[in-house]
């Protein structure tokens, strides 16, 4: 009786893991688009990158930068938010709120910390355009207004873009001098 038991299960165990397979290569896709786009966005407006660059503070003690970006345009800190919902905040607000299915949270203002770290980068390279950005990633809806500093990856391969990628790299060649005193800025 067992072995009719297991030859009739055979049959049905090949579609299950078919199943199996396909719903976790689906999840996969789901997970690796939404960082596939930044991905694909840092690489098209950035000519070099330093993820995770941590540098001393413009005050004293040390800034941890999530990615800086050697752009046509300069240098280009972006800060990262992966949240989903409608997110409300302000230039002037303290916290900004995230309301969503799942919960209410909130989270302190990331642009008086930009600045910080704006200010950190431009003590060291003096001379060299800096700019910075809080990135939030799709699946964020500020509903009541975007605030300064605030774009999507849309927005961001908008600005910094260079559709002249020949033309940039002129310019890229005059940030290199200045590129390599942030990578010996560098904290281990």
């Amino acid at each position: 009786m067992s072995d009719i038991l297991q030859a009739n299960a055979y049959p049905l165990l090949l579609p299950a893991l078919a199943v199996l397979l396909l719903l976790g290569w689906l999840l996969l896709r789901v997970v690796r688009g939404r960082k596939g786009g930044l991905r694909q966005a840092i690489e098209e407006i950035s000519f070099d990158r330093i993820d995770g660059l941590v540098i001393p503070s413009a005050d004293e003690g040390e800034i941890l930068i999530d990615y800086l970006l050697l752009t046509s345009q300069g240098l280009l800190i972006l800060e990262v938010k992966d949240v989903k919902g409608a997110v409300f905040g302000g230039d002037k607000l303290q916290d900004w709120t995230v309301i969503n299915e799942e919960r209410r949270y909130t989270f302190s203002n990331p642009q008086p910390a930009l600045y910080d770290r704006i200010a950190s980068v431009r003590q060291i390279v003096r001379d060299v355009p800096v700019a910075g950005r809080i990135l939030f990633l799709d699946g964020a809806d500020f509903t009541k207004g975007t605030p300064s500093l605030v774009t999507n990856l849309d927005q961001l391969v908008r600005e910094f873009g260079e559709t002249d990628k020949k033309a940039a790299k002129f310019k890229i060649e005059a940030f290199k001098p200045h590129w390599e005193l942030i990578r010996k800025a560098a904290l281990s």
